[in-house]
């Protein structure tokens, strides 16, 4: 099924620009749009939390992206004295995840007048505030302005950050000059909305001069004033045994694409499903598997393929490593180098590109002993750099402790 932004593809430029104010809520046919699209009850509104008693009192949402804001939350937690965090899910959410503190239904985030007054009285008794994505945390209260919600808390005293965390900051025109396998190469009404929403994005950090985190180092190119915070797996999770024991038969090679536009899947899927009719592999897609079933998925697996178009690397293929199991995706020398000088570490994911996968993929089926060193050094890479401890270290300097 084609979505709005597909069928608004070749529309002329006045009509899709409309057409997005209208999706926004803006005007009053968004508002129209709005009453039809986002019903709810009574009860379907939340209680706000308790603000709680500790020092530093901190909030990260509304996206949650891939349970990165809960992640977050448990590691200041965990990893600094005296931090109550509270991860927010309530819109442009995972649907496989959700593991937030605070889960909002979308209709209630945007469009409850009685949620927004409560859930802003709550927001003023913070101490920190992280907005994710660049979305507002009060839904359409203040016209979806995030800077209208940063002055409002700026007022009560809140200390505000803005975290990015791959497609909403990455400018795809910029990136589609710089990459040959870069998704973006392809103009279509995606990329136009990804270019657009980079672009305001773009412009609310340079007006909100607030402090800026990215999840993933590449984004460290678009953003360098931006202070890296690492994603975060749990170790314990995705621990599996290294030396699976097995039958015989092909290697295992997973992929599993959250958007596979963006990962490159049509361009290696192909010579995947060729590779595995031959016998050479025993490729398995997976898709739409609940998050909680993942361990299980890449305990049986040999190689995870994750991403062959950005350059980056992020949280699959962390939970990958830590599995112990060889990924290959392709990782550009920007990232890796600010990995390596960051970390003192070498990221331990084996380089493949669109064009290099099948002879790599090959190499790993006839010589897989060649890859055992990787694999060994992929669950230590991710408890020295992705546990968390990182990531509250970053985090730190903006809830007011020392470096």
């Amino acid at each position: 099924m084609l979505d709005a932004v597909s069928l608004l593809d070749g529309a002329p430029e006045g009509l899709r620009r409309f057409a997005y104010r209208i999706a926004q809520g803006r005007g009053p046919l968004g508002k129209l749009a709005d009453a039809a699209r986002f019903r709810f009850s009574r009860s379907d509104i939340p209680d706000p939390p308790q603000p709680g008693d500790a020092a530093v009192r901190l909030l990260i949402g509304p996206a949650n992206s891939a349970g990165q804001g809960s992640q977050w939350a448990r590691a200041a937690e965990k990893n600094l004295s005296g931090v109550a965090a509270i991860a927010v899910q309530g819109i442009g959410a995972d649907p496989m995840v959700s593991d937030a503190d605070l889960g909002v239904p979308v209709a209630v985030y945007q469009r409850s007048t009685a949620w927004h007054a409560a859930f802003e009285q709550y927001l003023a008794q913070l101490t920190h505030v992280i907005w994710e994505s660049g979305l507002p945390l009060l839904g359409r209260q203040y016209g979806s302005d995030v800077l209208r919600e940063v002055a409002q808390l700026r007022e009560h005293g809140v200390g505000g950050a803005l975290l990015f965390h791959g497609s909403d900051i990455r400018p795809p025109a910029r990136h589609a000059a710089r990459s040959q396998w870069s998704p973006f190469r392809n103009p279509s009404g995606a990329v136009r909305a990804l270019e657009d929403g980079a672009s305001r994005n773009a412009a609310l950090v340079a007006e909100s001069g607030l402090p800026v985190f990215v999840s993933t180092p590449d984004l460290l190119e678009w953003l360098p004033q931006a202070t890296w915070c690492p994603v975060v797996v749990d170790p314990a999770v995705w621990r599996a045994d290294p030396t699976r024991k097995k039958s015989g038969g092909p290697p295992v090679v997973v992929h599993a694409p959250s958007r596979a536009w963006l990962k490159g899947t049509d361009r290696i899927e192909p010579m995947l499903h060729r590779l595995s009719e031959e016998g050479v592999i025993d490729y398995r897609r997976s898709l739409g598997t609940p998050h909680e079933l993942m361990p299980a998925v890449y305990a049986d697996a040999d190689i995870v393929l994750d991403q062959f178009a950005l350059g980056s690397y992020g949280v699959a293929a962390c939970e990958a490593m830590a599995s112990g199991r060889l990924v290959m995706c392709h990782v550009d020398d920007f990232t890796r180098a600010q990995v390596r000088e960051r970390t003192g570490l070498e990221l331990p994911v084996h380089e493949a590109t669109i064009e290099s996968l099948e002879t790599e993929l090959r190499l790993a089926a006839a010589e897989p002993k060649t890859f055992d060193k990787l694999r060994a050094v992929g669950p230590e890479f991710v408890r020295a750099v992705h546990d968390g401890r990182r990531s509250a270290a970053a985090l730190a300097p903006f809830l007011g402790f020392s470096a």
